[in-house]
């Protein structure tokens, strides 16, 4: 359910758009999705001004079936801002205020985490800075394929208790499910009616969203089939009612096309004015309105939120300046292969990069070889990568040995569930590789014989505040943008322009690296030792930056 941003997201020129044609969209969307490994069926929908051109289409033709103007699809983390729309509403009746304390929403006897005295403020929550983890502490999925199902009412807010702070609220983006599960539940709490209720009272009645639902898909509405990115089917998630603000709704296309519509000031209802106050940005790092991310995309700024369930994907943008907006709904879930952000993008502005369909392909021998060996995960699991023939069998410690896959995007995948395995080609010419599952990012280090020393060299490597400040700086890329350097908690840190903080970690003299993203930071000094520039390498490309 995580929304995924990608770290390096580049704002180009813009492009003059044009209203498409039906035909017109499903020619963009095919060239994107057709072949594509992970078969995902996708509904698109584009909105210029008072024209929507739609499209229904499989990466199989003879899959085609499978969705249609019926079908309803579980729209994720988009979900958020429909929970932000209720409390602008809530805001727009004097019954909130975003500086209002979140302890002042929950029962009394809640414990509320503070850091010195300051408390998390609404404000924090709908930009993902209250400092709060990923998720509940008390969460005890019985399920992985249904992980938010047991979490009820009293494990959410227990899991408060469990909480200390590291930092003050508003000080640093940091995506949780577990602020905005509360959110869902404070809003309800404070309206006085269930979400369900609320949403469908509030929300989808006054914008003629008739398919959109949370727990009954209403007479005519047919629930999609759920699919990872390998072709296997997969079952719905279930929230309980006040808790599904976070990513429980279901809509068809055309229900979001209303949605968006009614963002646009397209559609006239008693929702518009919290629809409007919604949008105000918010925080700056990054820049966010509520739930509600601001990238500038051809010097317009955009209104965007993906979404991503256990076995769908969701994008909904939308240009208020142009009158312009874009829902896409996948039946397959796109979260660990890189969401629905370049298609998406394209179809806000034409001058973002489409992309390619990622086609079943065989790996380079030298990078096979390279990769075998022993790596331990981020979180402690352990690890062994095998060669069989022209693929790559993973084995994690205790468990089975399975087949991967490979793409032409340059990726490893199990064939029998959901995960990927992203190589990461180092200047030196060696491998490394980041391990994603279920919305998390975990790098490998390796640990058998061949890594050993260089893995206890780079643990042993401690800069001073000194040696790290040297680096600090801000290094324009591209015009528009560019990545800030920064020294914090004896580590560098990174952010780039409109996104979150990411670390650095130290590989040798004047070189860093953020695993995580595939990306190294090379410092160039000049003849005096001082730091004048940075290259930035990322899947096989380098941008300079000189030091400001």
């Amino acid at each position: 359910m995580k929304a995924r941003f990608t770290a390096l997201t580049l704002a180009l020129a813009a492009t003059s758009a044009h209203a498409m044609t039906d035909a017109q969209l499903r020619e963009v969307v095919d060239q994107r999705l057709g072949g594509d490994r992970t078969g995902a069926c996708m509904a698109v929908a584009v909105i210029d001004h008072d024209q929507v051109a739609r499209s229904y289409s499989c990466a199989n033709a003879g899959d085609s079936s499978r969705i249609g103007a019926s079908s309803a699809f579980e729209i994720g983390s988009v979900s958020k801002t429909m929970t932000s729309a209720l409390l602008a509403d809530l805001i727009a009746q004097g019954k909130a205020s975003l500086d209002d304390p979140l302890a002042e929403y929950l029962p009394e006897d809640t414990q509320v985490p503070q850091f010195e005295g300051k408390p998390i403020l609404l404000r924090h929550v709908v930009t993902h800075t209250s400092g709060l983890p990923a998720l509940p502490s008390r969460m005890q999925a019985a399920s992985p394929a249904d992980p938010y199902a047991t979490l009820d009412e009293s494990a959410l807010l227990g899991s408060l208790a469990d909480v200390t702070l590291g930092r003050a609220p508003g000080g640093q983006f940091e995506y949780s499910n577990f602020a905005s599960m509360l959110l869902s539940y404070a809003v309800a709490r404070r309206a006085g009616k269930d979400m369900e209720t609320l949403l469908d009272e509030r929300l989808f009645t006054p914008l003629g969203m008739q398919g959109a639902y949370v727990g009954k898909a209403p007479n005519g509405v047919r629930p999609a089939l759920g699919h990872t990115p390998n072709n296997q089917p997969t079952p719905a998630w279930t929230f309980q009612s006040n808790l599904a603000g976070v990513g429980g709704v279901r809509a068809t296309l055309d229900d979001m096309v209303r949605y968006v519509q009614g963002h646009l000031g397209d559609i006239e209802a008693q929702i518009t004015p919290a629809l409007q106050l919604s949008q105000q940005q918010v925080s700056g790092q990054p820049p966010m309105a509520m739930n509600w991310m601001l990238p500038k995309v051809g010097g317009h700024t955009v209104h965007l939120h993906e979404g991503g369930t256990g076995g769908f994907s969701s994008f909904v943008a939308f240009d208020i300046d142009r009158k312009r907006g874009v829902v896409i709904l996948s039946d397959t879930t796109w979260n660990s292969i890189g969401s629905l952000g370049s298609l998406g993008m394209h179809l806000v502005d034409a001058s973002m990069p489409l992309g390619k369909p990622r086609t079943v392909a065989t790996p380079d021998t030298a990078m096979l070889d390279a990769l075998v060996g022993g790596y331990v995960l981020g979180n402690g699991m352990k690890m062994t990568l095998s060669r069989k023939g022209d693929a790559l069998a993973v084995q994690a410690q205790d468990q089975a040995e399975f087949s991967m896959g490979f793409d032409s995007a340059g990726d490893f995948y199990p064939l029998l569930f959901d995960a990927v395995l992203r190589p990461q080609r180092k200047a030196d010419g060696s491998y490394a590789f980041s391990w994603m599952q279920m919305g998390g990012v975990m790098p490998a280090r390796r640990i058998d014989a061949a890594g050993t020393k260089a893995a206890t060299e780079q643990v042993a490597a401690k800069l001073s505040g000194d040696e790290l400040a040297a680096y600090a700086g801000t290094y324009p890329l591209m015009p528009g943008f560019e990545l800030t350097v920064r020294a914090k908690d004896g580590q560098l840190h990174a952010q780039a322009t409109g996104q979150g903080e990411f670390a650095l970690e130290y590989e040798s003299k004047d070189k860093f690296a953020a695993p995580a993203f595939g990306i190294e930071l090379h410092f160039n000094r000049d003849a005096a030792g001082k730091v004048t520039s940075l290259e930035l390498h990322q899947a096989g490309k380098v941008l300079t930056g000189e030091r400001k």
